[in-house]
């Protein structure tokens, strides 16, 4: 045996050897087919697969038993191959495609009175642009005005006769309640009197006070509000809410007085009674303007033309002066704006002398107002209502309206709006009015950008945007984000304030946290389709605040990332929602009512998530207050020892919180005018006034730090030097008070000695920062803390006989009643009440059940209310399941917002003290009702 041919193994590695004969039979066979085909051929050697297929050797798992489904359906047909049991039998193996569908859209642009080029090129011409909001109280019939614009300038759109057209309300669910949800925007081309053409970019925006976000979304990118007040109910809660905050974001205000039908036919008022009505509203909404703006000359009167009165069910809108044009269509040579001068107040029309004059004539004279407008409207009105076939063609054919056969045969209502849309023709007078009264773009820029730019004015940018310079830099502020109708993406919504905007275009988006120092809140982003930075602009300030919380989890743990998702987005779909998440791990959602909670659940649960998602009972968010100055300094020590801070803790003057919330007062402000403030308002002394270090837990936070250390005692620029930290501390303990982890509120601390480390190293915000809210803490405690609760303000309408159950159903909720009376003009009450907001949940259904659903109510966030009893007294035993008396409230709330935190049951002081500071406290014999 050769050793060469094999390795160390005994494998051959040596040369090729022939086949020998005694191999298995297959070796023979296939050598010796390979012989034979070798001898065929060889010229061909690709087509002996054909001839002999089947005859080669194939292994088992190469074999092919069975034609693939390429081969059986064809190339372009998509094919599944599944194992067996990998899918449930519930499961369809292949779903069919469902096309989501939340909201309405108009597949093409629908066809309009006027050209889609000419409304484009008015967009060139800012003069002639209107930015407009339209807001009101709940059905003042924002959305029904909207309608008949649109009705005016769609030709194709009609509403049915037996329902409203509601054109604005696009989403599904906004249909299905009733109730507008979002804030939609419209654009149209409108004529004034003269007939000219102006492009208005109309707001249309809810009523229902829990969803005042989207107002304050849609005032933000407005010039103007128009304030829609109906002419029976008068100046409810909401309009009085919006008057104040369209005064705030510093917009025109004019007023529409909806709804003048229902004077005449539901209340039945004689037209002076409907005068002395409609002077009572305009008076009214006076009388709120002047007590929130500081504007003299801000005044609402039909005679300066920015009221206006109409009724969207009939298609009625008139100011005077449209109404005196009518008049003058008629007759010829009249001024009608002069004529328009004289047709409000106490002015009579004499026919012998035919002159006006301030004295009536005869003791029967009725104001021009009366005699000129309101009897010629209830004349229509009666004789549509009234004789139907006797008088009305008559009449008709003096005013010269031309009715077919067929439209006199008309049910009433339908006749009604069809007579009233000839007579007074399009809405000319609302148009005058916003033209007049509300500035355009280029004229309201300047107030805007002051108003909302967080930059200077007189920056580049910001003389870009007050001149509205198409040629300047793009800047754009976007307030809302429309989601697609299948629920998929969002489209920002917002207005262009200088520069131009191009589809396909990158931009720079940046967010509410972005900083010049700080840029990590903006990204660039490309400009998609279009439909018609330096610094930001203010986030947009609500006028409510969201007080109500609820805990949300997937009911399937495995789909927790599908709600997170969700969750992302109702965040960008609703402006003033608030989710966070809890030490505790769960997801809460904050928002500013019952009704505002249940449209974002639906949005979740249907259209951003498609999951079960179950919700916790709803909570309220608490604050944690004192209400004497701490009975002892307290202090506390740095870990390593080198420094040590002193600090009490005192109630604010009343009515300071709100101050400082409400922006009226700022940190930001220099030291001579913010002592100064405090002094003249709060009669402060001047050295605490000039030593206020910040506002907590953040620049607009209701507690305030202030340094009350003595020079000759403290080193001022050691403390200096470490002003920071201890800012950051205390802003940090008052952001999670020591009761139930809720914002500290209505706090006053004072440092009254700190004693610092010399070297930089021994004062590092390691050292510092948790030390000074360490005793945030126990100053807080040592000054006896109380919880406080919000409180809602509750409107509430009903009938005369139900007033009583509205008493007993507040008395139940720990509610009570702060003024209750009849609505001038009509059969029913306002009752006015202040209700807890933890007992306020399912209280409008309780009210329903109890008047038959004859009231109606509406509750918003008012006040921050101590909660009775202490929240530390030990001795209170809470039963489970059982209501618990009044004194015991705040202890309850605190040990199950613990509970649900997942903080231990109680609060336990030791935890904030130092040693030395509990040997002090044993001094003093402070520690006896605490436990350790």
């Amino acid at each position: 045996m050769d050793t060469d041919l094999y390795d160390e193994f005994g494998n051959y590695i040596g040369p090729e050897l022939d086949s020998d004969d005694d191999d298995d039979e297959l070796g023979r066979e296939s050598k010796d087919l390979d012989e034979l085909e070798d001898d065929d051929d060889d010229d061909d050697m690709g087509e002996h697969d054909e001839e002999h297929p089947g005859m080669e050797v194939v292994l088992h798992e190469d074999k092919k038993y069975y034609p693939t489904a390429e081969e059986v359906y064809g190339p372009e047909v998509e094919t599944i191959v599944q194992e067996e049991d990998t899918q449930p039998l519930t499961e369809p193996i292949i779903k069919p495609v469902k096309t989501k569908k939340f909201s309405l859209m108009e597949q093409t642009l629908p066809v309009t009175v006027y050209e889609m080029d000419f409304l484009a090129d008015l967009m060139d011409n800012s003069e002639l642009i209107r930015n407009v909001t339209l807001c009101g109280h709940l059905h003042h019939g924002k959305t029904c005005f909207v309608d008949c614009l649109i009705e005016q300038t769609h030709p194709e759109i009609r509403k049915r006769y037996d329902q409203d057209l509601c054109y604005t309300d696009i989403l599904f669910t906004e249909q299905e309640r009733g109730v507008g949800i979002k804030s939609t925007p419209v654009t149209i081309v409108l004529p004034d009197t003269k007939g000219k053409s102006f492009l208005f970019n109309i707001i249309d925006t809810p009523g229902h006070v829990n969803f005042s976000d989207e107002v304050t979304a849609g005032l933000r990118i407005s010039d103007g509000v128009v304030l829609f007040i109906d002419a029976a109910e008068g100046v409810m809660l909401n309009t009085e809410r919006l008057i104040k905050h369209a005064v705030q974001e510093r917009l025109a205000v004019t007023v529409c007085i909806n709804k003048i039908d229902r004077l005449i036919l539901e209340l039945k008022l004689p037209p002076t009674d409907a005068y002395y009505k409609l002077r009572h509203i305009v008076d009214e909404v006076n009388g709120l303007i002047s007590m929130y703006s500081t504007d003299e000359n801000l005044v609402l009167s039909p005679l300066l033309g920015n009221v206006c009165f109409s009724s969207s069910q009939y298609s009625i809108c008139f100011t005077l002066g449209s109404f005196a044009k009518i008049y003058a269509d008629t007759y010829g040579d009249i001024n009608y704006q002069e004529f328009a001068k004289r047709l409000w107040g106490d002015i009579y029309f004499n026919p012998k002398t035919r002159k006006f004059t301030k004295k009536a004539p005869t003791s029967s004279s009725q104001r021009s107002f009366v005699e000129f407008i309101l009897e010629p409207l209830y004349k229509i009105l009666a004789q549509v209502v009234g004789d139907v076939d006797t008088t009305l063609p008559r009449t008709l054919d003096e005013l010269g309206i031309h009715l077919t056969k067929e439209e006199l045969k008309l049910n009433i209502r339908p006749l009604l709006r069809l007579v009233c849309k000839k007579f007074f023709g399009e809405f000319t007078g609302f148009v005058d009015m916003c033209v007049q009264h509300i500035p355009s773009p280029k004229v309201g820029a300047k107030t805007k950008i002051e108003h909302t730019y967080t930059g200077g004015v007189d920056s580049d940018l910001g003389e870009a945007m007050s001149e509205c310079d198409p040629d300047g830099p793009l800047m754009c502020h976007t307030t809302k984000m429309y989601s697609t109708d299948d629920g998929v993406q969002f489209h920002a919504f917002g207005r262009v304030l200088s520069g131009t905007i191009h589809a396909g275009q990158p931009v720079k988006v940046l967010g509410e946290n972005y900083t010049l120092e700080d840029e990590e809140d903006s990204q660039i982003c490309t400009v998609g389709r279009l439909w018609i930075s330096a610094q930001i602009f203010r986030p947009l300030k609500f006028n409510t605040t969201s007080v109500i919380k609820i805990a949300v989890e997937p009911v399937n743990p495995s789909e927790l990332p599908k709600m997170l998702d969700g969750l992302r987005k109702v965040n960008k779909s609703y402006p003033s929602l608030t989710t966070k998440v809890e030490e505790s791990g769960e997801h809460v959602i904050l928002g500013t009512g019952e009704l505002y909670l249940d449209c974002v659940m639906h949005d979740l649960r249907k259209m951003y998530s498609e999951i079960d998602i179950k919700v916790a009972d709803p909570v309220v968010t608490f604050c944690e207050t004192v209400v004497e100055t701490s009975s002892l300094k307290c202090f506390a020590e740095t870990p390593n020892k080198k420094n040590k801070i002193t600090m009490i803790a005192e109630p604010l003057e009343k009515g300071l919180a709100e101050d400082i919330e409400n922006e009226v007062v700022q940190i930001t402000w220099n030291r001579k005018k913010l002592g100064e403030f405090f002094q003249t308002k709060y009669d402060w002394d001047l050295l605490a006034a000039r030593s206020i270090w910040a506002f907590g837990p953040d620049a607009t936070g209701p507690n305030i730090l202030v340094d009350d250390t003595l020079p000759s005692e403290v080193d001022k620029s050691l403390l200096g030097s470490v002003k920071d930290s201890i800012v950051q501390g205390f802003q940090w303990g008052t952001r999670e008070g020591p009761l139930c982890d809720e914002l500290i509120r209505n706090v006053k601390f004072k440092i009254l000695d700190a004693v610092i480390a010399q070297e930089p190293l021994h004062r590092g915000g390691g050292q510092i920062i948790p030390t000074a809210r360490r005793v945030v803490y126990s100053a807080f405690l040592m000054a006896t803390p109380r919880l406080m609760e919000p409180y809602y303000f509750v409107e509430v309408q009903a009938p005369a006989d139900c007033v009583s159950a509205v008493y007993t159903v507040l008395a139940r909720r720990r509610g009570h009643v702060t003024q209750d009376a009849p609505i001038p003009g009509s059969p029913l009450y306002t009752i006015k009440a202040f209700i807890p907001a933890i007992d306020s949940f399912g209280f409008e259904t309780d009210l329903r059940t109890h008047t038959q659903g004859q009231a109606f109510s509406l509750s918003v966030f008012h006040h921050w209310q101590i909660v009775p009893g202490d929240p530390l007294d030990k001795s209170i035993v809470i039963r489970p399941l059982e209501p618990q008396p009044a004194p015991h409230l705040a202890r309850e709330f605190m040990i199950k917002t613990r509970r649900r935190k997942g903080l231990s049951e109680d609060v336990s002081i030791s935890k904030f003290f130092d040693d030395p500071m509990l040997l002090e406290l044993a001094k003093q014999d402070v520690v006896l009702n605490y436990p350790m």
